[in-house]
């Protein structure tokens, strides 16, 4: 099933993200916390593609099994980092040959050893995207920063951008992490204002390790409000308190995204099963 029909229901829909193995030594633990997940029975679930596509042969099985084994719908995460235009049909081909009927379209994440674009096929996501669609009928999402992208100056130039991917035939986007609902209801304000009218899943994290965050918000330009600045250093050094604490200030983000119109949520739950589970708890009534 495509995801612009999951989500376009006025029921709320709540979707989980897995991530490949990064070594065959570890797919079999991998795949088991992703068949835990899966039964979890979330609206799909997305599977991730390792910078550069280092395990893209892993994506395509992982999402095979979740749609075959399951019956969830699949979304395999694609980039443009390091990807050839004959690789990148080459895993279209074999998407398509898998059933998979939704992709993610992602630049990628730069790195110190892909970082010289001029030997990209292609540089940007739209540029990606526009391709897809010219070839196949693939429902295709792309990403979105309601912070702004790190790597853009002004938040002007990031939704111009966000709105060549939409008229290159983007059929719905997913945010980036946040940690302040008003940052994203004042992002959907400035795209709306802008013309693009597609649907947007709002990305939450659960933060289970009070460590490592402060760190993944450096990277992906996201800011943490001081009241989740409070309960991190309050329970960072107590790990059970910190997943207790962080699964609760993510539930609390997802209810009042519902309560307020945002119908499609997306949990980056980092092949945790417990926390997705917990997570799927805590709203079960809301979501029926």
């Amino acid at each position: 099933m495509k995801i612009s029909e999951i989500i376009k229901s006025k029921s709320p829909s709540l979707s989980l993200e897995v991530f490949p193995p990064k070594t065959s030594d570890t797919f079999e633990s991998v795949i088991g916390a992703t068949n835990k997940i899966a039964t979890l029975k979330p609206s799909f679930m997305s599977v991730t593609y390792g910078a550069g596509g280092g395990t893209s042969k892993y994506t395509i099985s992982i999402a095979k099994s979740i749609q075959e084994n399951h019956g969830v719908t699949a979304l395999a995460h694609l980039t443009c980092v390091n990807s050839t235009r004959d690789e990148v049909k080459a895993r279209l081909r074999e998407l398509k040959e898998s059933g998979i009927e939704n992709i993610l379209a992602l630049r990628g994440d730069i790195t110190p050893e892909n970082q010289n674009r001029e030997k990209w096929d292609y540089r940007y996501a739209n540029e990606l995207i526009q391709e897809i669609k010219a070839e196949y009928d693939f429902c295709v999402g792309g990403a979105c920063y309601p912070e702004g992208h790190p790597e853009s100056e002004h938040q002007s130039d990031d939704i111009l951008n966000l709105k060549r991917k939409v008229e290159a035939g983007c059929d719905f986007l997913t945010t980036q992490m946040f940690f302040d609902n008003n940052i994203l209801y004042n992002f959907l304000y400035k795209i709306r204002d802008k013309g693009i009218d597609v649907p947007v899943i709002a990305g939450i994290m659960p933060v289970t390790n009070g460590r490592q965050i402060k760190r993944t918000c450096a990277l992906c330009g996201s800011q943490l409000p001081q009241r989740f600045k409070t309960i991190v250093d309050r329970y960072a050094d107590t790990p059970d308190a910190m997943k207790q604490a962080g699964i609760a200030y993510a539930t609390e983000q997802i209810i009042d995204l519902f309560a307020n119109g945002v119908n499609a949520v997306h949990v980056y739950s980092m092949n945790k099963f417990d926390v997705a589970q917990k997570i799927m708890e805590n709203i079960s009534e809301i979501i029926k």
